[in-house]
C-alpha cells in the first residue's frame, strides 16, 4: 500500500484495537489496563504475516469497515467516540454476512491474545542452542558452493527427521531441508504468543475455507510439528489399518508387521504415562466420563520425567535431529523449497534463503515430508498432481469451556492427559490447553464471561470433541501467491456428529460437577444444567460451529490402488523415479486418533524397506 493508504489502515487497525482492549479489559487486572498501543502493534505484525492471498482481501475489509463508520454514524470509525464504536463493531459481529463476523472475529481473537499474554512480557526465557557445539557443525547457515546430495529430505517434522536420520546412520549423503528456524524447546514456553511467533506457520492463521471455516496450525520450525503438539500418543487403530488395506490395497501394515516400528519409536521419544496424579482439569474430565460408564484413559506422552517428576516433550529437536547431525547428516534450516524438477536423472531443487537468495540444490532422490498441506502444495506447484491435494482429510473439532465451583487449572498445567474413547472413531473428547490467552480466545463468543477469565481462570478449562468425520478437502497452489489454498467441506452427518459430541462432553463435564458450560458455538448461550442440553440443534449450524484442528492428512494417500493413490504403498510417488511422500499426507484416512504416532511408525517402516532392511 502506498503511504497515505497504509497511515489510514493503520489508524483502522489502532482503533479497532483499542476499541477490542476497552470492551475486553478487567478494571481489577493492571495488566489488563490501557494503553492498547501494543495491542495495534501485535495485530499489525500478525496481519503482514497472514496467508498472503488473504491479506489484500483482510485490509480491504478493514478499510470497509472504517468507512462503513460514515453510514453508521457520519464519520469514519477511527474518528468516532468509543460509544459509537461499540455499536458498530456490535452490529459487525452480529451481522448475518459471514464476512463481518469473521472480520471482528480476527481482530477479536488478536487483541485477547495480545491482552492476556502481557504479564509474560518480561518473564521471555533466553534462546539457547539447539544443540552442542560439535553438532551445531553440522547445521548449513547459508547453503554450501557444493550443492549435490545423495538425497535431500524437505520438510523436518516427524516424517523427515526419521527419514533424515535413519539414512544418516546408514552411511548415505543426505541434507535435511527445513523452511523454519532450528530453535530449541526452551526458545519460548509453549502454548504462549511467543511460541505463535516463533514456530507457527503464519504466526497461527492459517483456515481451511469452506461453508464451515476450519481453523488448523503447523509447525514451521526444525522439528515441525512435534516442536508446538501436547506429545499425546496413540499407536493406529487395528479397524482403521484394516480400512486402509482393503479400500486402498496398502502392504506391509499388518499389526504385527508394525509392531517393532512402534516399539523402536515409542523408545526413542520415551512415551510414557505420568510419574503422578493428573492435572485436575484432566482428573474431571475422566471422573464425568468414569460416572456414566464411559471409557476413559490417560494417553501416555512422549515426554522424559526428571526424579522430581518435571517433564520435558522428546520433539525432533530433542531426539531424531540430533540423531542425525551426529551421524554426519547436514542441516539446512530457514531454506523454502519451491518446486523440484528431474532433468537427466537428477532432482533439481529450486529454493529460497534469506542470506543466499535464490538457490538450485541436486539431490538423486528426494523424500517430500512437508506436511499434509505443503508436501502435496509443493508437488504441485512442481507439475505433479495425480491424486496429490485431492483427498485431505482432518479432526474437526469443537471446543467448550467449563467453570467450576473450585479450581481446576494451574500455571503449569500444560495439557491434560485423559481422554473419552467410549464412542471411537465417531468421535471422542480430551481436555485442551486451559492458559488465560486461551480460555479468553475460547469465550469469544461469551464476552461476558470472558472479561472473567483475568480473576476465575483457576476454576475453568477447555474442553474439545473431536470427530473422525467424512468430509474431504483440497490443497491448492495460487498462480501469483506463496501460500496454498486449503478448502474444506463437512458433510451433514459430519455437522450432526460433531452437535451429539458437544452434547456427550458437556454431560460428562455436567456429571464431574461443573457449574456453567460456555459452548464454541456463534449465538449459542451458556449452560446451567443438563436441561440447557437440549438447546443445542441436532446439527451445528453451517457457518457457526467455530471449528479447529491440530491434525491434518491423507492428502497424498499411499496403496496399491492408482486410481486413489499417489503413492504406492512405501511412499514411492506413482510414475516418478526416486521420489518419494513419508509424511501425515501418506495416511489413508483419518485415524480417528492423534497421529503422529502412525506417521513415526510408518515413517521407520517405509525408511527400512528403502534401505533394503
Amino acid at each position: 500500500m502506498n503511504a497515505p493508504l497504509n497511515s489510514w489502515f493503520e489508524s483502522a487497525v489502532s482503533s479497532l484495537a483499542y476499541s477490542t482492549g476497552q470492551e475486553r479489559a478487567d478494571a481489577t487486572r493492571p495488566d489488563l489496563q490501557p494503553p492498547y498501543n501494543d495491542l495495534a502493534q501485535f495485530i499489525l505484525r500478525q496481519q503482514a504475516g497472514i496467508t498472503d492471498y488473504l491479506r489484500a482481501p483482510l485490509q480491504a475489509a478493514t478499510l470497509g469497515f472504517d468507512l462503513f463508520g460514515l453510514w453508521h454514524s457520519g464519520g469514519c470509525f477511527h474518528r468516532q467516540p468509543p460509544s459509537a464504536r461499540a455499536r458498530q463493531i456490535a452490529a459487525w459481529k452480529n451481522s448475518k454476512l459471514g464476512f463481518q463476523r469473521d472480520l471482528i472475529r480476527y481482530f477479536e481473537s488478536l487483541a485477547l491474545m495480545q491482552l492476556y499474554s502481557r504479564e509474560n512480557e518480561n518473564q521471555r526465557p533466553p534462546v539457547r542452542p539447539a544443540a552442542s557445539p560439535e553438532i551445531s557443525a553440522r547445521v548449513i547457515p547459508t547453503p554450501p558452493k557444493q550443492n549435490r546430495y545423495e538425497i535431500a529430505v524437505i520438510g523436518s517434522g516427524p516424517g523427515g527427521a526419521i527419514t533424515a536420520c535413519l539414512l544418516a546412520e546408514a552411511g548415505r549423503n543426505v541434507l535435511l531441508i527445513e523452511e523454519g528456524e532450528y530453535l530449541s524447546l526452551e526458545s519460548c514456553e509453549p502454548f504462549t504468543r511467543e511460541e505463535l511467533v516463533q514456530k507457527y506457520r503464519n504466526g497461527g492463521q492459517t483456515v481451511a475455507m469452506g461453508a464451515n471455516k476450519v481453523a488448523y496450525v503447523e509447525g514451521r520450525c526444525v522439528g515441525g510439528g512435534s516442536e508446538i503438539n501436547s506429545g499425546l500418543y496413540h499407536r493406529t487403530p487395528s479397524d482403521i489399518l484394516q480400512q486402509w488395506r482393503k479400500e486402498f490395497g496398502v502392504e506391509g501394515i499388518e499389526e504385527e508387521e508394525l509392531r517393532p516400528h512402534f516399539e523402536a519409536c515409542e523408545r526413542e521419544v520415551s512415551v510414557s504415562l505420568l510419574p503422578g496424579l493428573a492435572p485436575a482439569a484432566s482428573l474431571k474430565l475422566h471422573e464425568g466420563a468414569t460416572r456414566l460408564g464411559w471409557k476413559s484413559l490417560e494417553v501416555p506422552r512422549w515426554f522424559r520425567y526428571s526424579a522430581d517428576g518435571s517433564g520435558k516433550r522428546q520433539s525432533m529437536t530433542e531426539t531424531f535431529v540430533p540423531r542425525l547431525l551426529a551421524a554426519g547428516g547436514q542441516l539446512l534450516p530457514r531454506t523454502r523449497v519451491s518446486t523440484i524438477r528431474q532433468l537427466n536423472g537428477k532432482w533439481n531443487l529450486n529454493a529460497t534463503h534469506p542470506l543466499a537468495g535464490p538457490i538450485c540444490l541436486e539431490a538423486e532422490t528426494v523424500f517430500v515430508c512437508a506436511g499434509a498441506v505443503q508436501t502435496p502444495a509443493l508437488l504441485r506447484r512442481s507439475g505433479i498432481t495425480r491424486n496429490i491435494g485431492d483427498s485431505l482429510r482432518l479432526h474437526p473439532t469443537v471446543k467448550v469451556v467449563a467453570k467450576f465451583p473450585e479450581p481446576v487449572n494451574s500455571a503449569r498445567m500444560g495439557v491434560p492427559v485423559h481422554q473419552v474413547k467410549e464412542f471411537a472413531p465417531r468421535f471422542s473428547f480430551g481436555c485442551s490447553i486451559s492458559t488465560p490467552p486461551y480460555l479468553a480466545l475460547a469465550l469469544l463468543d461469551h464476552p461476558s464471561q470472558a472479561r472473567e477469565v483475568a480473576r476465575k481462570w483457576q476454576q475453568m478449562a477447555t474442553y474439545y470433541s473431536m470427530i473422525t468425520g467424512e468430509g474431504r478437502g483440497t490443497v491448492r497452489s495460487l498462480p501469483g501467491f506463496r501460500d496454498p489454498l486449503v478448502r474444506y467441506h463437512l458433510s451433514e452427518n459430519d455437522r450432526r456428529d460433531l452437535a451429539e459430541g458437544l452434547r456427550k462432553l458437556c454431560l460428562a463435564l455436567f456429571e464431574s460437577g461443573a457449574e456453567t458450560l460456555y459452548p464454541g458455538v456463534t449465538r449459542c448461550p451458556q449452560f446451567s444444567s443438563r436441561d440447557d442440553l437440549a438447546k443445542l440443534p441436532n446439527a451445528l449450524p453451517t457457518g457457526m460451529a467455530n471449528l479447529m484442528t491440530i491434525h491434518l492428512f491423507s492428502s497424498c494417500p499411499m496403496g496399491e490402488d492408482k486410481s486413489k493413490c499417489a503413492t504406492n504403498s512405501f511412499g514411492l510417488v506413482n510414475g516418478f523415479k526416486n521420489l518419494y511422500v513419508n509424511d501425515a499426507s501418506l495416511l489413508c484416512t483419518a485415524p480417528g486418533v492423534n497421529p503422529q504416532g502412525s506417521i513415526m511408525a510408518l515413517a521407520r517402516r517405509n525408511m527400512l524397506k528403502f534401505l533394503g532392511k
